[in-house]
């Protein structure tokens, strides 16, 4: 698997209508964006934006559903006032992630 590109990421980061990634992959990243900061603002262009520029039906629902499971994360950590790890954390826990994927993480059942 190949190592994480930490320019890539940074640039993604910074600004990621900018940074250099496939077509298919900043239209995903704008969809996220509208879905978190304007949620009721989503309708059926969205989607067919997205499908326009070669993203599949799964990827669509997976990045749905990854965008859902870190905006409740969000919201309980906010609630309970969970700590914030050091960089060096989170770019372990990035790595994992990474090689291992989320099922890794998951509960059986």
């Amino acid at each position: 698997m190949e190592d994480l590109d930490q320019d890539l990421v940074d640039a993604v980061l910074e600004n990621f209508e900018s940074a250099p990634v496939d077509e298919k992959l900043r239209s995903v990243l704008v969809f996220l964006q509208k879905l978190t900061l304007n949620p009721l603002q989503v309708t059926r262009e969205d989607i067919a934006a997205m499908r326009s520029s070669g993203v599949s039906e799964q990827a669509i629902s997976e990045a749905i559903y990854v965008c859902f499971a870190f905006s409740v994360m969000d919201r309980l950590a906010d609630a309970l006032d969970f700590d914030i790890p050091s960089s060096k954390h989170f770019k372990t826990g990035a790595r994992f992630l990474y090689r291992m994927g989320y099922r890794a993480t998951s509960l059986r059942g």
